[in-house]
């Protein structure tokens, strides 16, 4: 792990992959709502956790170091965690996505073994970006990552279930897109009216339940 400063009221963690991720993410989350932590915003990402808006950078990197995140499973920590309460997100999937004969290719099982290993994967939300909304969910294992599209389709449709690499995800809204399709939801993932506006933040546990 290493702490670089960003800016002059920034920090960004550099971390060994997406498990030291949400360790972090979940820790500085925890410190902060103790009052051990001043930062406006926790920003994770695939290998990094951005700490934005902090007013002493250079006290707050040497406190930091200094910690260690808890051991065992994340406890998720987040703005979902009162609404979410102690169960994942169970977002309802319709598996009839065009590219399931694809990812079963790239799986070396049949369509119906997609299906099935994908309601029974537990995810978790690693980050969002692409689009307000959109969250990159981890779970699969390495070896079932899979490739994006050669040539993005212009259109891909609101609620449109895909993975790409080794991430699942969930198209809040219609927008171009290479990944590879295998289901949809009626799930509503973003409202500006809401709070938070993203139905799946950060830390948040999620099972795609086939429909």
């Amino acid at each position: 792990m290493r702490i670089r400063p960003v800016g002059a009221h920034a920090l960004l963690i550099d971390c060994a992959g997406a498990d030291q991720v949400e360790a972090w993410r979940a820790e500085l989350w925890r410190r902060r709502e103790r009052g051990e932590l001043s930062a406006v915003e926790i920003v994770p990402a695939a290998t990094t956790v951005l700490l934005d808006g902090v007013p002493d950078p250079a006290t707050t990197a040497a406190r930091i170091a200094a910690w260690q995140p808890r051991p065992g499973p994340p406890e998720a920590p987040g703005p979902t965690t009162a609404a979410a309460g102690d169960g994942p997100v169970e977002v309802p999937v319709t598996y009839d996505g065009e590219d399931l004969p694809l990812v079963a290719g790239h799986w070396g099982v049949d369509v119906p073994g997609v299906v099935d290993r994908l309601r029974r994967t537990p995810f978790r939300v690693a980050f969002c970006g692409f689009a307000p909304g959109f969250a990159y969910l981890t779970g699969l294992p390495a070896e079932l990552a899979v490739p994006r599209l050669p040539t993005p389709r212009p259109r891909v449709p609101a609620g449109a279930v895909a993975l790409a690499g080794p991430y699942a995800g969930i198209y809040p809204a219609a927008s171009p897109g290479g990944w590879l399709l295998v289901g949809r939801t009626g799930m509503e993932l973003f409202d500006v009216h809401a709070d938070p506006p993203a139905r799946l933040t950060p830390g948040t546990r999620v099972r795609l339940v086939a429909t």
